[in-house]
C-alpha cells in the first residue's frame, strides 16, 4: 500500500510539474512579442461589414438593461449593426427585455427580441438558433455581465479584412476588481490568462480560444467548424478547436479590453469555475484522439494538451494533497523513500515556473506599484486556488467520465463600484451542497497534516499543510455565509 501511495502521490506532483514547465514556454513566448510596437488595421466606415450583435440572455433581472445600453452606443454605423437579444429567460427579465427593445427600435435600431419555446441546449442552442437568423457576416457576442465600450467593433472589425481570421478575442476587463479580496484574487488569476496564455499561445502558432464574451466571430467560420454543439459546458472552447482544426485563424488583442462583472459571492464563483473546469474536461474528452493523431509539431500538440486538459490540475493538486499527510508517516516507516523525497526538490522549479508566469502577467497589466500588488495577492490567490480544488476535482471527474449536467449561470448582482452594496438576489439558493460541507472537513484534515508535521519534526511539507488548511477554510467559510443573500 505503502508503494502505491508514493506512486500516486509522485504521478500527481509529476503531472503539475510538466504543465508548470508548459506555462513557462508560454511566459517565455509571450516576453518574446514585446519588444516592437504592433500595426493595427484601420476601420473603413464606407465598408464596414454587416455586424450581427448576439446577446445571449438567462434570467438576467439586475443587469440586462446596462448591457443593452451599452450595445445601443456602439460607435458604429446604424444600418450595418443588427442586435438579437437571445431570451430564453423564465423570469421578469423577459419584461425588461421587451421594454427595452421598443424604445430603441422607436429611435431606429435594428432590434429584435428573439423568445425560443424550449431552452434547448442552453446558450450553444441559442446562439446557433440566433446564427441561423442573422443578417451580419461577423457576430460580436456579450455576455451579460458585459459593459463594452462605444469603439468595441471599431477596434476589433478591421481585423477580418484579412480573408483567414475566423474569430477575433479581447481581453476581459473588471468593473469591479477592487470591490473585495475575492473579486481582486478572480481578477489576478483572469489577468494571467488573458495575458501570457492567450497571448502567448497565439505568439507560438498554437491554438487560442474564443472566452465565451468579448468576441467577434465570422458567421462562415462558425458554419464551416459545424455550428454550435452543446455536446459539451463549453461550447466557447469546443467550436474554437473545431474552427481551427478547419483552418481558420484567429486573432487576440490583449490590447482592446472589455469590462464585465466579477462574481462577488463565493458560491458564483464556484458555479462558473464548475462550468469552466468541466467543460474543458468534456472538450479534451471530445478531441483528445484528434489532436493526438494530427500532424503538428510536439510544440503545438503539447501546448494544445495542455490546454485542453489544464482543469485536470486541480484532480492532481488533490491527490498530491489528501496523500501528502500518509506520506508523512511513510517516510518515517521507510526511511528508503528519503531519495524519492529528496527528488521530490525538483517540482520546486515547477513552483517557481508558476510564481514567474504570474509575476509577469502582473507586471504587464497592473500599472501601480505590480510588484507590492503582486506579493500582496499571490500567496492567497494560491491558497483559495487549493481551497478550491475538491469543487473543482468533482467538475473535471465528471466531465472526463461523460456525466452530463445542465448548464448553470453565474448570479450577477450589478456590482460596479467598491462603494456598492450587496443585496439579496433570487438567483441565490439557500441549501447548502455536500461539497461545501467536505470542504470543511478537509480544512480540520489538514490542521491535523500541520500538526502531524510538528510531532514528527518534519517541517517539509509545514507550508502547504498551513495553506491547504487555510485555503479549505476560506472557502468553506465564504460558501456557507452568502445564504443570507437568498431571497
Amino acid at each position: 500500500m505503502e508503494y502505491v501511495i508514493a506512486f500516486l502521490y509522485t504521478t500527481a506532483l509529476l503531472f503539475i510539474f510538466m504543465f508548470s514547465i508548459s506555462q513557462l514556454h508560454l511566459t517565455w513566448y509571450y516576453r518574446k512579442s514585446k519588444g516592437g510596437p504592433t500595426q493595427r488595421p484601420k476601420f473603413d466606415p464606407l465598408n464596414a461589414p454587416k455586424v450581427t450583435v448576439q446577446l445571449p440572455i438567462y434570467n438576467e433581472l439586475y443587469v440586462v438593461e446596462r448591457l443593452i445600453d451599452a450595445i445601443a452606443k456602439f460607435d458604429y454605423p446604424k444600418r450595418k449593426m443588427e442586435i438579437q437579444i437571445l431570451d430564453d429567460s423564465t423570469d421578469s427579465t423577459t419584461k425588461v427585455i421587451a421594454n427595452k427593445v421598443r424604445s430603441l427600435q422607436q429611435m431606429g435600431f435594428d432590434i429584435s427580441h428573439i423568445r425560443r419555446e424550449h431552452r434547448t441546449g442552453f446558450k450553444a442552442g441559442a446562439l446557433q438558433h440566433g446564427l441561423e437568423m442573422a443578417k451580419g457576416e461577423l457576430l460580436a457576442i456579450f455576455d451579460a455581465d458585459f459593459l463594452p465600450k462605444p469603439d468595441f467593433l471599431l477596434q476589433t472589425v478591421p481585423y477580418f479584412e484579412d480573408a483567414n481570421i475566423g474569430m477575433v478575442q479581447t481581453r476581459w476587463g473588471h468593473v469591479n476588481k477592487h470591490y473585495s479580496m475575492l473579486t481582486r484574487l478572480q481578477a489576478f488569476g483572469l489577468d494571467a490568462h488573458f495575458s501570457v496564455e492567450q497571448q502567448g499561445r497565439s505568439n507560438a502558432g498554437s491554438f487560442i480560444n474564443f472566452n465565451g464574451t468579448g468576441g467577434v466571430w465570422r458567421k462562415t467560420c462558425i458554419e464551416q467548424a459545424g455550428g454550435w454543439s452543446a455536446d459539451t459546458l463549453t461550447e466557447d472552447l469546443d467550436l474554437s478547436y473545431r474552427a481551427q482544426f478547419k483552418g481558420w485563424k484567429f486573432q487576440y488583442l490583449e490590447d482592446v479590453v472589455a469590462p464585465a462583472e466579477l462574481p462577488v459571492l463565493m458560491p458564483a464563483v464556484k458555479s462558473q469555475q464548475f462550468r469552466w473546469n468541466k467543460g474543458a474536461a468534456e472538450t479534451a474528452r471530445k478531441n483528445l484522439s484528434q489532436i493526438l493523431k494530427s500532424k503538428w509539431g510536439i510544440t503545438k500538440k503539447s501546448h494544445a494538451l495542455f490546454h485542453l486538459f489544464n482543469s485536470s490540475v486541480f484532480v492532481c493538486l488533490l491527490i498530491a494533497a489528501l496523500l501528502s499527510i500518509p506520506m508523512l508517516y511513510i517516510k518515517q516507516l521507510h526511511p528508503e523513500f528519503n531519495t524519492l523525497f529528496n527528488l521530490g526538490s525538483i517540482f520546486l522549479l515547477g513552483f517557481f515556473s508558476i510564481t514567474y508566469f504570474y509575476w509577469i502577467a502582473n507586471q504587464n497589466i497592473t500599472k501601480e506599484k505590480p510588484e507590492r500588488y503582486f506579493f500582496k495577492l499571490f500567496p492567497s490567490f494560491l491558497t483559495v486556488s487549493m481551497g478550491l480544488s475538491l469543487h473543482n476535482s468533482i467538475a473535471v471527474l465528471e466531465g472526463l467520465f461523460g456525466f452530463k449536467s445542465p448548464f448553470v449561470r453565474t448570479p450577477k448582482f450589478d456590482i460596479r463600484h467598491s462603494n456598492d452594496q450587496l443585496r439579496q438576489n433570487i438567483y441565490i439558493g439557500r441549501k447548502i451542497s455536500g461539497s461545501t460541507w467536505m470542504e470543511g472537513l478537509l480544512s480540520l484534515y489538514f490542521a491535523f497534516g500541520v500538526i502531524s508535521g510538528l510531532l514528527l519534526k518534519d517541517a517539509g511539507l509545514l507550508i502547504f499543510h498551513v495553506m491547504l488548511c487555510l485555503g479549505f477554510a476560506i472557502v468553506f467559510y465564504q460558501s456557507v455565509k452568502t445564504v443570507k443573500y437568498a431571497t
